[in-house]
């Protein structure tokens, strides 16, 4: 990578005239499009075994489970490894992992085993794949900084966010078609066969250096060493929390399967339109701000985005019009796209070369963990509250944590955004 290349100031494209960077987003998109199917469709399949909003809800427990608990070790390690000779890695065992979902998935060689059996063989899968992820989530964020300039992580934080929602987007809604076309088997043949998009391309990145520097630290001392950052980074850990608050409690998207079979009543098909619209909703933000960069008070501006996410969730909760629900989704996405660009941004533009994957796994842990906590929270709240209830509240919540945050975090108020 030249270092010294010039672009064009305010370039929206500046990051994408780097070829490796180009194979990046290709990784990040075809990763996110393959896993986003695959959930779009075990979720779909769980839910007709069991019939039970709650069992929606083991599913990101079981993920999240060994990607929060791993993932100080993952990140210590990705620090003193080659980080894209470990994503390669990472890609090969999801190969595995949806490869075992197939089967689980095909009639024939699940013939003779119990609801339970499946049950819990597809948890034990996705409980592989949180391994899997503990260690995904610090290489993908390692490796974008080694690929382009540091002048230019906005810019590649924008775009790589945008390849992220457009694998959100296209993900769900062609797991849901494809369940309506083909059923849930073939559909998951497809996943496999999508994972190769991402194999192909690591395989062209150059290996890269490694930033780690011996500081004379315990074993402990180095696993810990990311929290420690955290929590001594005021506008990072006030970033990390608002996010991780809002998706916690906000998680309606976990309750879809349900709300498609027993409120909207629309089926496979309506299913994989309201899992997809969060993520059109988050695309249209990427390409404003890739265009129209948030410089002006853009802690305010995270603060308000999160606060009407909240409200859409309320709305989406008391909704029984199937393009009311469409609506609230596809906003409460492009307001959810603010916040992930500006925390990823902050991320990099704070976050030293010889710790990002340390990081990155305190992120993973407190942000990218909250999706699977929140649909473990949804589930345990719809079987105590009842569906909608329980959807409601996590809205209010929301709101709550957002005024919390503007009082507390006057480093929130001030965020400046400049490199």
């Amino acid at each position: 990578m030249d270092t010294t290349a010039s672009t064009p100031r305010n370039d929206p494209y500046a990051s994408l005239r780097y070829q490796e960077f180009n194979y990046y987003l290709v990784i990040r998109f075809a990763l996110v499009f393959a896993l986003a199917m695959q959930f779009a469709i075990i979720e779909w399949k769980v839910y007709a075994l069991s019939h039970d909003p709650f069992s929606l809800g083991l599913i990101g427990l079981s993920e999240v489970i060994p990607a929060v608990t791993l993932a100080p070790f993952a990140g210590h390690l990705v620090d003193k490894r080659e980080k894209r000779g470990l994503l390669l890695k990472c890609v090969i065992a999801y190969l595995f992992i949806s490869t075992g979902l197939f089967l689980l998935t095909w009639d024939k060689a699940v013939a003779g085993l119990s609801t339970q059996w499946i049950l819990l063989s597809i948890y034990f899968l996705v409980f592989t794949g949180g391994i899997v992820r503990a260690f995904v989530s610090p290489s993908n964020f390692s490796l974008m900084s080694l690929l382009v300039p540091r002048a230019l992580y906005a810019n590649a934080s924008t775009w790589s966010s945008s390849a992220w929602q457009i694998g959100g987007v296209l993900g769900p809604a062609l797991g849901g078609l494809c369940i309506h076309w083909f059923g849930v088997h073939w559909s998951m043949l497809l996943v496999v066969a999508i994972f190769l998009a991402p194999l192909y391309s690591l395989i062209q990145i150059k290996p890269k250096p490694i930033y780690y520097k011996e500081k004379g630290e315990t074993f402990l001392q180095g696993l810990t060493s990311g929290m420690r950052f955290v929590w001594q980074t005021k506008v990072v850990l006030g970033a990390m929390a608002l996010d991780m608050f809002a998706v916690l409690f906000g998680g309606a998207v976990a309750m879809l399967p349900a709300y498609a079979t027993d409120v909207l009543h629309v089926g496979s098909l309506g299913y994989g339109l309201l899992r997809s619209a969060p993520a059109v909703g988050a695309l249209i933000t990427m390409f404003i701000i890739a265009h129209k960069p948030l410089v002006n008070k853009p802690g305010i501006k995270l603060l308000a985005a999160v606060f009407v996410f909240g409200l859409t969730i309320i709305l989406f909760g008391v909704s029984t019009s199937f393009w009311l629900s469409m609506a609230a989704l596809l906003i409460s996405g492009a307001l959810d796209g603010i916040s992930v660009i500006i925390r990823q941004t902050i991320l990099q533009l704070k976050t030293p070369d010889d710790m990002r994957g340390r990081v990155a796994s305190v992120s993973s842990m407190f942000v990218g963990s909250s999706n699977e906590l929140g649909a473990f929270e949804s589930g345990f709240m719809a079987r105590q509250l009842g569906l909608v209830t329980s959807v409601v509240f996590g809205g209010c919540v929301t709101l709550a944590v957002v005024a919390t945050t503007y009082v507390i975090s006057p480093a929130m108020r001030k965020l400046d955004l400049k490199p």
